[in-house]
This record gives structure tokens, sequence and C-alpha cells, in this order.
């Protein structure tokens, strides 16, 4: 068997004077910011890009006009 790879830490503690209750209160604040194990809620489609909402456009005489012009 080969041994498993050596996992870095994910957090250093850089300040020597650094108290229990200061790397408790950062670890914390981190294990907050982690996953909370559910994927993203996606944003609903914007109705603007729905194509079935807007009437087709078809070149010709007064076609600009028609493109603003209510149905």
């Amino acid at each position: 068997m080969t041994a498993p790879e050596e996992q870095k830490p994910l957090l250093k503690v850089i300040d020597h004077n650094a108290t229990p209750e200061e790397i408790a209160a950062i670890v914390a604040v981190f294990a907050a910011l982690g996953s909370t194990g559910e994927a993203p809620k996606k944003k609903p489609r914007s109705l603007w890009a729905a194509p079935q909402l807007r009437t087709p456009l078809h070149p010709g005489p007064g076609a600009w006009r028609a493109s603003a012009l209510p149905n």
C-alpha cells in the first residue's frame, strides 16, 4: 500500500500571540462561510428572453413602425 498524500492545512495561524478564543472565532467565521451542502439556486429566466412573448418581425414596408406598436 502507498501512503496517503499529506494534506495541507486549510487554515494557518501566523500570529504567535493569538489566544485560543481568537483562533476559535476565526475558525467559526470561516466555517460559517463554508458551503451548506446545497446546490446554489438558479435564478429564474427573465421573460425578456422568452421568444413566445414576442411577435416575430417581418421585413418590409412599415416594419420598423410595427416593431414599436402593440398588437
